[in-house]
């Protein structure tokens, strides 16, 4: 389906407040970006070379040891019969041989880099689908979230955004969605030391402060019900820098998707996740509204691993204790 980009254009400017997942900066301030430029990292899930730094940089995987290459700046090339799936069909790409992602690329657990390794459950999943594509691998391109959406609607930045992005109404009018690839939900956050009596939002008082992050649904969550109730709602470019004020007793609670803030907690032992918020949430891979080769190959594409079992397999590697969704199993 795709949507034209002048019709949507009234939208645009609004949809940034409105999402969920990542975007990144430094303390809960509108500007900020992460990493050092031209800094560079491994994709642990194929071992290749990816470069990542500030926003607009990009980085290359590949789902099986290769690195990506890319033509002129603006062209396209066409993932061709070769090596694809022949119930995939063929799509155009912004650059040659590559499928290009827009993301965080630092939202545990799914993109984030460790020991200098690119990986994460969307990592790991868009590699999956551009080697069902044909394509030799993945440009990541690092992009502030609150902005991701609109960038992606110009058909100039990206073919795809991958960065734990819940399907919206208002999204849907700016952008195109892929098939749902991941149930979600929201929760609360604590300090265990400094508010142990906070096991729940019923147990926030008013005046207390919660940490969200820009333009995502957790934000929008706490807005339409915690606000009503007195309790201040503080937002955060990067997620992790409402976890390190959490830490230190500045904000009372966070909301947050359900699995970042798991990841998150594990590295700080003061920190707990107390409560499951369902929301009722799927995520979608975002895609270009530009270029209508793209969502049927991408839907083709998820479906084949999904059917051929490489799905479970990424799923129980960053998501062990959880069960895996029937609509997610295997073709028997």
């Amino acid at each position: 389906m795709r949507r034209r980009f002048l019709g949507a254009l009234a939208v645009v400017m609004a949809l940034a407040v409105i999402g969920a997942a990542c975007a990144k900066s430094n303390g809960p301030s509108n500007t900020g970006t992460t990493g050092t430029s031209g800094t560079t990292a491994t994709s642990g899930a194929s071992g290749t070379t990816a470069t990542s730094g500030t926003s607009g940089t990009t980085a290359t995987s590949g789902p099986s040891g290769t690195t990506a290459t890319s033509g002129p700046s603006g062209t396209t090339a066409t993932s061709g019969p070769s090596g694809t799936t022949a119930s995939i069909p063929p799509a155009t790409t912004l650059k040659s041989g590559t499928l290009t992602v827009g993301s965080c690329l630092d939202y545990k657990p799914f993109e984030f880099t460790k020991n200098g390794q690119l990986q994460g459950f969307d990592v790991e999943i868009m590699e999956a689908i551009a080697s069902k594509m044909g394509l030799s691998g993945v440009t990541w391109v690092k992009a502030n979230f609150d902005t991701i959406f609109t960038a992606l609607a110009t058909g100039q930045k990206f073919d795809a955004v991958a960065a734990a992005s819940t399907i919206t109404p208002e999204r849907e009018q700016i952008v195109d969605f892929s098939n749902p690839y991941y149930n979600a939900r929201q929760s609360l956050t604590v300090n265990e030391q400094k508010t142990p009596d906070v096991k729940s939002t019923d147990d926030l008082q008013s005046g207390q402060t919660v940490g969200v992050q820009k333009g995502t649904t957790g934000k929008q969550w706490a807005e339409d019900n915690l606000q009503p109730k007195g309790i201040q709602v503080r937002t955060y470019t990067n997620i992790t820098d409402a976890f390190t004020d959490l830490e230190a007793g500045r904000i009372v609670g966070i909301i947050n998707d359900e699995p970042s803030s798991i990841a998150e907690a594990q590295d700080r032992p003061t920190l707990k996740v107390v409560e499951p918020i369902d929301t009722g949430e799927h995520y979608g891979i975002a895609i270009n509204p530009q270029n209508d080769t793209l969502k049927p190959a991408i839907d083709a594409a998820l479906a084949a691993i999904i059917a051929d079992g490489t799905y479970k397999q990424i799923f129980t590697k960053y998501f062990p204790t959880l069960p895996l969704p029937p609509e997610f199993e295997p073709a028997s």
